[in-house]
This record gives C-alpha cells, sequence and structure tokens, in this order.
C-alpha cells in the first residue's frame, strides 16, 4: 500500500476521511466558487498575461508593490520556476522539510546539501544552521541559494525572527539567494513576528513564497506566488515559465479570495482550539507530538499505523520518505470538530488493540 500520500494522490483512498491535506477547514468560501463558475463565461478567450489585476490585489494584501510579485500555477510551479531562472550549482536545504525544493534544484542539476533538524531539540532551526552555512562556504568555493518553510513542513516548528534575520544576513554578505516559504504563517497566531515581508525592500536577494491553496481550501484550481524586489529575476522567471500559465478561472477566483478576512480568521481560531485539544488527545494515547504551530500536527506513533488508520477509512500522512525522518513519523491536518473526533476514536481503537 502505497503510504507516501497527501491531498495531491489521494484518489485510490476516496472512501477515506483525507487527514493528508492541509487546508482550511472550513472549505473554499462561496465567493470563490461564485467567481470561479461566473469566469467559465470567458473560457474561450485567453487568460491574462502578467496577471496583471491579481497581482495588484495580492500586492494590496501584502501591503508590497504588485510589481514585485509573480503568480505561478500553485506555490511548486514558483519554485521550479525559480530554480530553472537562477540555475545554481550548489544549495542547502533543511531535513526534513518540503520536498519540491529538492525536487526543483535537482531539475537544473544543482547539488543539494541537507542541514538535518535534531528530534531531541524539537527539530527546531536554531543558530546550529548558521555554523552550518559558515561549514559549507569553507569547504567550497560557493552557495547560490538556501530553502527555508516558515513554518516548516512536516513538522509544523516555527523558526525564530531573529534566526532567519541572521541568515538572512549570511546571505547578504555572500551574495546567496534566500528563498522562504511562507505558504503556512496564515496559520500561525502571531505571523507579523515571523514574516520577513518587512525586508523584501531592503534585500534583492529575499524571495518569499506564498500560496492560495492552504487559506482558501483551493487545491485544485492552482494559485500561487512568489514576491521579490529583484524585478530582473522575477523578469527571468517569467521568460522561463510557459504562457498563460494561470488560467482564467485561478486568476478571478484569487480576486474573490483575498476579500474573504472573516472568513480567513474563523478558520485561523477554528485551528487554534482544535489544535490544541487534538494535541492533548493525541498525548493522552502515548503519541509524541511535536510543537507544531501550523494547521497541522506532526507525530511520532507506532509502525504501521498508516495502514491501519486506512482500514478504519482514515488518510493520514507518513513522512517516512522524508529525509532526516523514518518510519513512524506521521502529519495529519487539522480539521472539524466531528472530524478530528473521528481520527481520535479510530487512534484510541488502533492503540488499544481493539
Amino acid at each position: 500500500m502505497q503510504k507516501h500520500v497527501h491531498g495531491g494522490n489521494i484518489y485510490q483512498y476516496e472512501n477515506c476521511l483525507d487527514f493528508s491535506a492541509n487546508c482550511n477547514p472550513l472549505g473554499t468560501p462561496e465567493s470563490v466558487k461564485k467567481a470561479a463558475a461566473e469566469s467559465l463565461e470567458r473560457i474561450s478567450e485567453y487568460p491574462r498575461v502578467g496577471c496583471g489585476p491579481l497581482r495588484k490585489a495580492i500586492g494590496e494584501y501584502e501591503g508590497i508593490d504588485g510589481e514585485n510579485i509573480l503568480c505561478g500555477n500553485g506555490a511548486a510551479e514558483v519554485i521550479f520556476s525559480l530554480c530553472r531562472a537562477v540555475k545554481p550549482q550548489n544549495a542547502l536545504v533543511p531535513a526534513p522539510t518540503f520536498a519540491e525544493y529538492e525536487q526543483a534544484l535537482r531539475s537544473v542539476d544543482c547539488r543539494v546539501e541537507y542541514g538535518y533538524l535534531k528530534e531531541e531539540e524539537g527539530f527546531c532551526l536554531k543558530d546550529s544552521f548558521l555554523e552550518l552555512i559558515h561549514d559549507y562556504l569553507e569547504i567550497h568555493d560557493h552557495l547560490d541559494m538556501i530553502f527555508l518553510c516558515n513554518p516548516n513542513n512536516p513538522t509544523g516548528v516555527l523558526t525564530e525572527r531573529e534566526i532567519l534575520l541572521k541568515i538572512l544576513e549570511i546571505c547578504v554578505q555572500k551574495n546567496i539567494l534566500l528563498v522562504v516559504d511562507e505558504c503556512f504563517l496564515d496559520f500561525v497566531r502571531e505571523p507579523e513576528r515571523y514574516t520577513l515581508k518587512s525586508q523584501l525592500a531592503l534585500h534583492k536577494n529575499l524571495f518569499i513564497l506564498k500560496a492560495f491553496t492552504k487559506r482558501y481550501a483551493m487545491a485544485g484550481i492552482r494559485l500561487g506566488y512568489g514576491m521579490c524586489a529583484d524585478r530582473e529575476l522575477l523578469e527571468r522567471m517569467e521568460t522561463v515559465t510557459q504562457p498563460w500559465n494561470v488560467s482564467t478561472v485561478a486568476q478571478e477566483a484569487g480576486i474573490a479570495a483575498l476579500k474573504e478576512q472573516e472568513y480567513v480568521e474563523r478558520g485561523r481560531q477554528l485551528i487554534f482550539r482544535e489544535s490544541e485539544k487534538l494535541k492533548r488527545q493525541m498525548e493522552a494515547l502515548g503519541l509524541k507530538v511535536f510543537p507544531s504551530q501550523a494547521n497541522y500536527l506532526f507525530f511520532k506513533g507506532p509502525t504501521g499505523l498508516f495502514d491501519d488508520c486506512v482500514r478504519e477509512g482514515i488518510l493520514i500522512r507518513s513522512c517516512s520518505n522524508y529525509p532526516g525522518l523514518g518510519e513512524g513519523y506521521y502529519r495529519i491536518a487539522v480539521k472539524r470538530p466531528e472530524e478530528n473526533t473521528r481520527l481520535i476514536m479510530t487512534l484510541e481503537k488502533i492503540l488499544s488493540g481493539n
């Protein structure tokens, strides 16, 4: 049974309640569905090249110049376009972290070095990562890119802003492009404490990734964006990306989604309540739950738990294929109360052997 699945690969598990994908538990806003449906009247026309109105709306939402934004067919396309535009030779990524960073880097024959996060430190990215950067630069001629995810995926652990600023300072001095994925930052209690958006205008070597996928439960529409003050880099990215990559449906849905402020806050508050409850309940079952601050929980349990859950109609994410992890590590989304209750009842049944 294939266990390394998430929301993009669940069709063989259609009868399972999906805890593998970490989207807003409130589901897609009705206004987004309406905008997507109404845009179908124009599907005989090519999509708007450059996504001008959408970039302007994103800029207003993020508080930055829309000219410093590039939209893509999900954040994944932005990652791949960035690597094709930069063509890095050497890159550093933490482990474990989001697999698409390494995939995109290796697609341009980049050498990828891991910075392994330690379980005994709660998989937190600490000052030791700065030492790793210095050590790498002493051994190799140069380092082109560093990818970071905050909060990290799959662990959900936040990196303190002070650490990020220290890393950014090194990157400025050594001419390294720092890519920070903030796709899950919308679901932490104080995102303004951790975002590096205020540094964008100051440093052209900083690139921030965001997406509509999780915040608005729009995974099927595919819409993400990158933010960077280096407009030459954004132009190079456009030249290596297929034209009309963001559909009319996605552009209109995105503009509508950005108006859904009350919806986003309701989703956040639901996640805060349910996450704390889930943590307590899972720990009471004897599971080791790591200090996730995102809309998902990362935990350690018995091997075979993925298969056991599938047999009970629950799909969780096995994380055994992440570099730096192995069998027995799992991730679950935080969902609605009734769905979370079903998960806990299933785990209790499995772990008690009943």
